[in-house]
């Protein structure tokens, strides 16, 4: 975003609004050609309030879920003139417009007026995901079956709490994560927690919170939890695959339906501007 911190040009109006969705019946966040993607169904909601737009709004996401991936929370934001406003009608309640519009694994939870230095993505100060496994111990929920990895085996939670550990701070993600051209892997893996949740049938939970994500990198990391939690592998294991900075070690990334996007989080609107400048600055491990 290289514009005025205060004004958009055109007289657009930014708008921040947060969703949710189901990503079972996705491939993925973003549009592709004769695929169901959340970024298309949104899209195409859109066109019918505000009529057809060659950038599709200008619409950024915070950060795009790969097919199967659900989102408790994720924020875009979109850039509308004064007459695609005037489109809404006299309510000019976007959120129930858009809700009556889409199929309901998809809903918008808010939306807001948002300045022009507010950037979904680049904006945006952290990530938190969750991915939720049902291993032999836990209770097998029929009501949760699209939303936890399911094992035939238990896991040793103790294990993987200890393993954990050696993936936060800043590193080189390489090893776990799918590189993309041009993106660094270099990410601040800032908290990481594996516990089980009795009100879900004691399924094992872990959430981990980062600057930002590398692709695959959630999935790719709980699989080596995974190895640890059956007993196949150890912490020691999964730092030297870390330092390797190298693909080739036996942890596979696993299925998505146990992941999900839970929360993204913002500075203060003052700091918006220099939060994007930050992010679009390209890491590198001596930045700390």
């Amino acid at each position: 975003m290289r514009q005025a911190v205060d004004q958009l040009v055109d007289g657009l109006t930014r708008l921040r609004i947060d969703l949710a969705y189901d990503g079972t019946e996705f491939n993925g966040w973003a549009k592709q050609p004769k695929l169901r993607t959340v970024q298309a169904e949104v899209v195409a909601v859109l066109t019918k309030i505000f009529g057809p737009s060659e950038t599709d709004f200008g619409l950024r996401v915070a950060g795009r879920t790969d097919a199967g991936v659900h989102a408790e929370h994720q924020v875009i934001h979109i850039d509308v003139s004064p007459a695609q406003l005037k489109r809404l009608g006299r309510s000019m309640d976007l959120r129930l417009k858009m809700n009556s519009l889409l199929d309901p694994d998809i809903r918008v939870v808010k939306v807001e007026q948002a300045p022009a230095s507010f950037h979904a993505r680049y904006a945006a100060t952290h990530r938190r995901y969750r991915y939720t496994i049902a291993d032999a111990t836990s209770g097998w929920n029929p009501l949760r079956a699209r939303y936890n990895l399911w094992l035939k085996y238990p896991l040793d939670l103790q294990a993987m709490q200890e393993a954990s550990k050696e993936f936060i701070g800043l590193h080189d993600f390489a090893a776990f994560s799918k590189p993309k051209p041009k993106a660094t892997t270099i990410r601040e893996l800032r908290s990481i927690k594996v516990s089980r949740n009795k009100a879900l049938g004691n399924v094992i939970e872990i959430e981990l919170m980062a600057d930002a994500f590398a692709h695959n990198m959630v999935r790719s990391i709980v699989g080596a939890l995974i190895k640890v939690g059956a007993g196949r592998a150890t912490a020691k294991d999964l730092q030297k695959a870390l330092k390797s900075k190298s693909r080739a070690h036996p942890y596979k990334v696993v299925t998505p339906e146990g992941l999900s996007l839970i929360e993204v989080g913002y500075p203060p609107k003052s700091e918006y501007a220099k939060q994007v400048a930050t992010t679009q600055h390209t890491r590198s491990l001596d930045d700390n």
